[in-house]
């Protein structure tokens, strides 16, 4: 016969296992906190993304429009489809990774010269209907400033990414996001891409530690210098390991989200996962 007693610690075992199956990812370490950039995983559908993120541990994104926009739509058509989208399609995404407990930091959607008021607008509405707190762009140095009124008009700042080509209005070097902040910092910030930031030729330790108030998030990645490949993490020369660590002594609240761009062997969640073990043990 079962006692009260009994059936009390049955209850409590039953509460602790599912306690377990409940667990939500936690990928702070020792105060820094590692994330992923969802195009890491762009082979992957959203919700195999969102399970491989949560095998590795991973509780913090910032999401690649890929991963949002359907696939293989025309210029014209994806723009309509910008425009036009029931904003209800983003409140279930933010539903997934709030469910997933993996914190939705900000969402990669990137204005081109080309994209007319209603689609820039658009980007707001989705970022704002997603629950993130930033936009990031690979954009050109000319769209800060038409970007700036949406910012302001929508609350929301957007951060510009970098990449390593040295071209007339590309972000790359310093001066390329001061230009773009020049007078509008409290809206326009800044993505660092370690990696593509070390193979223009620049240091992103220093500039990680001059900047850190305009910089909202963070690629890392480990790249050759001198426009060199994209590498497995320590197998590059980035400084991967300063950057972090920098990150955790100072007490920059900067999510530092891993990019998996190189030709790995496994699949991206064996990748990333590599990644991320790399990652933990410099800040070990």
């Amino acid at each position: 016969m079962q006692t009260r007693r009994d059936f009390h610690k049955l209850t409590l075992g039953a509460l602790a296992g599912s306690s377990l199956l409940l667990a939500k990812p936690n990928s702070v370490v020792n105060g820094v906190q590692i994330g992923a950039q969802s195009y890491s995983f762009r082979t992957m559908p959203l919700d195999d993304a969102i399970k491989a993120m949560v095998a590795i541990g991973l509780s913090e994104c910032e999401l690649y429009s890929g991963h949002v926009e359907p696939a293989g739509l025309d210029r014209a058509a994806l723009r309509k489809w910008r425009e036009t989208v029931d904003l209800g399609h983003f409140h279930k995404i933010d539903a997934k990774f709030k469910t997933a407990g993996v914190k939705l930091y900000a969402y990669n959607y990137s204005f081109r010269p080309d994209f007319t008021e209603a689609e820039i607008q658009r980007g707001f509405d989705m970022t704002k209907a997603l629950g993130a707190k930033y936009i990031t762009a690979s954009s050109t140095v000319p769209m800060g400033e038409k970007i700036f009124p949406y910012c302001e008009k929508n609350g929301i700042p957007v951060a510009f990414h970098g990449h390593s080509r040295m071209t007339e209005g590309e972000f790359a070097s310093p001066e390329s996001f001061a230009k773009a902040m020049q007078g509008r910092s409290k809206w326009i910030k800044i993505n660092l891409d370690i990696g593509h930031f070390w193979a223009a030729g620049f240091d992103p330790v220093d500039f990680l530690d001059k900047h850190h108030a305009d910089i909202v998030t963070i690629h890392v990645k480990d790249r050759k210098r001198n426009q060199g490949d994209n590498m497995p993490f320590g197998e590059g020369d980035t400084p991967i390991g300063p950057v972090l660590k920098l990150l955790r002594e100072k007490k920059y609240r900067i999510p530092a989200n891993i990019e998996y761009e190189y030709n790995g062997a496994g699949d991206p969640q064996t990748e990333v996962a590599k990644c991320y073990e790399y990652c933990r043990k410099q800040l070990a």
